[in-house]
């Protein structure tokens, strides 16, 4: 979700009004992909990178988390929404960190949309992480390393039980992944709009859906194998 900080720069705002503006682009969002039944969706909301942001920005950020967790509740249980997170979820203050357990413990008997945070998230880390556990399963005797595959490493990530994306959407021009989802983006199809994350509408996002609905996944097959169904 990136250029919250050149829309407000364009406007001569500081930088914690267009993090103000890109929460409001995420309800919309999230409201509009219940709504159409998405039945996932991974919000990069702070990078393990961010913690290098100036800290009066960071503070800016994490007070602003915590009031839109309080404020949005009531609309995440209205559309059925379940919260969950990612990421080094103790790295928060503390204040944060309780909020999230009461919404994510409050919404967790929902059945609709998955909203899924990445708080302090880098995916590097993510992999090293799993890497370690797998390391350490196969010393206690519990893992045989010739029985891992792709499959039951990723069950080792952060993102165990959460299907690989479709689509990965990125605001503002931005052309990388920048440490986002790198073991489950592999097949992801991406849409780039030139836009900012705050004036990223509802238009936009079923823009997003229809270019993605024309697209062949052919996941290392050819197009003959895929029209054919393998």
């Amino acid at each position: 979700m990136d250029g919250n900080g050149r829309w407000a720069s364009g406007r001569n705002l500081p930088r914690i009004a267009g993090h103000r503006a890109g929460a409001e682009a995420v309800r919309a969002v999230v409201e509009e992909c219940a709504r159409l039944g998405v039945p996932y969706l991974t919000l990069f909301a702070f990078s393990t990178e961010n913690w290098g942001r100036p800290k009066e920005e960071i503070l800016g950020l994490m007070a602003l988390l915590d009031r839109y967790l309080k404020k949005e509740t009531d609309t995440l249980m209205k559309n059925n929404v379940r919260l969950s997170t990612i990421g080094k979820i103790s790295d928060l203050p503390e204040k944060v960190q309780a909020t999230l357990r009461q919404v994510c413990e409050k919404s967790s008997g929902n059945t609709g949309l998955s909203l899924i945070l990445a708080l302090s998230y880098g995916a590097r880390e993510d992999i090293l992480e799993a890497a370690r556990n797998v390391g350490k399963a196969i010393a206690r005797g519990e893992l045989d390393p010739d029985s891992l595959d792709c499959t039951l490493f990723s069950t080792f990530l952060s993102t165990v039980g959460i299907p690989d994306p479709d689509l990965l959407i990125r605001t503002s021009g931005e052309m990388r992944l920048s440490n986002f989802l790198l073991w489950e983006n592999a097949y992801t199809e991406f849409f780039v709009t030139e836009k900012t994350w705050p004036d990223f509408s509802i238009m936009d996002l079923h823009k997003a859906i229809g270019e993605f609905q024309t697209r062949e996944r052919r996941f290392g097959l050819t197009s003959g194998q895929v029209r054919s169904g393998g």
